[in-house]
């Protein structure tokens, strides 16, 4: 199986060109996920013990200590990564996690 796919990378960097804490953070998600072969949410668990798992195949991560959070979707059968939302934890807890669009 290939690796999974993070779409898109340019989510990511407009965000960390604001927040420049968080670039360091993403980009190693970013890097480890690039290389991740998920097959079911088991399997991210076992490597993020702090992400929430959602419906509607969504999860979220902490990062930076949970000073901010990404919001992704899994399509686990074309291995690949969607950005769903990434923001503040304040700007989290304003938007619904499993209907966010980026």
């Amino acid at each position: 199986m290939d690796c999974m796919r993070v779409i898109s990378l340019k989510t990511l960097q407009k965000f960390w060109s604001k927040n420049h804490d968080a670039k360091q953070h993403l980009l190693a998600w970013y890097d480890e996920v690039s290389q991740a072969h998920w097959k079911n949410p088991e399997e991210i668990k076992e490597r993020y013990t702090t992400a929430s798992i959602l419906k509607n195949r969504r999860v979220v991560f902490n990062i930076k200590g949970n000073q901010y959070r990404l919001i992704v979707g899994v399509a686990y059968e074309f291995g690949s990564v969607f950005i769903k939302f990434v923001g503040t934890h304040d700007q989290y807890s304003k938007v619904d996690a499993e209907t966010v669009e980026s």
